[in-house]
């Protein structure tokens, strides 16, 4: 592990599943590319700051009938302090054709489960009500009205998505080691709520009315 300063140069790039961040980080030491999760959060730009690495290695693709050979970093944080917009040099650096990361992240699809002898499930029995004392004889007791519930469909569905950050505040701060997806629609449901990333905090503010 190591913590050096430099700068992270982002650009966001257009793929398939959307857009997606590539970084590369410029140090004393050399020029790594990025492609944590942790970028998904920031907009495109140059940021001045320090870094932890705690992993270089060799990685390689091939894009329209080339191969490329990179050197990766992997971050475990980071401090930003400054923000400027990326040169045309910053933008040839990264190669505009590079892979999704969520692509290389896919799991193997299942193998699917040994099928065994078929048997016929028995319907479940529905629940016998327990008999009322005070019903009159031969009727049964009236059912307790339904509780209504004091969340919307909405509430539901953005509890499930951001899992223990739920409920929000006015500041957020995400998991970037949730799976990279969830992360993704994490940050565009934050923009569509009037939330903010602050790249200095590493926190979604959100905007006053």
């Amino acid at each position: 592990m190591i913590k050096i300063p430099g700068h992270l140069a982002i650009r966001t790039i257009q793929g398939r599943n959307g857009t997606f961040n590539v970084g590369r980080l410029s140090t004393s030491i050399g020029e790594f590319v990025i492609k944590d999760a942790v970028l998904e959060q920031h907009v495109e730009g140059k940021y001045h700051g320090e870094f932890v690495i705690t992993d270089i290695r060799a990685s390689s693709y091939s894009t329209g009938g080339r191969l490329v050979i990179e050197i990766r970093a992997r971050l475990d944080s980071m401090v930003l302090e400054d923000l400027d917009a990326l040169t045309a040099y910053d933008n040839a650096q990264i190669d505009a054709q590079s892979p999704d990361p969520l692509d290389e992240e896919q799991p193997a699809a299942a193998q699917p489960a040994q099928a065994g002898p078929s048997r016929t499930a028995k319907p479940a029995s529905a629940p016998v009500a327990p008999a009322d004392d005070n019903a009159p004889f031969g009727m049964s007791a009236p059912a307790a009205p339904a509780q209504a519930s004091p969340m919307t469909n909405g509430d539901e569905a953005d509890q499930e998505l951001f899992g223990t950050v739920w409920p929000l505040g006015e500041t957020v701060r995400l998991d970037s080691t949730v799976d990279r997806q969830r992360l993704r629609q994490q940050c565009r449901r934050l923009e569509q709520l009037g939330y903010t990333m602050d790249f200095k905090s590493q926190a979604w503010n959100r905007s006053a009315a």
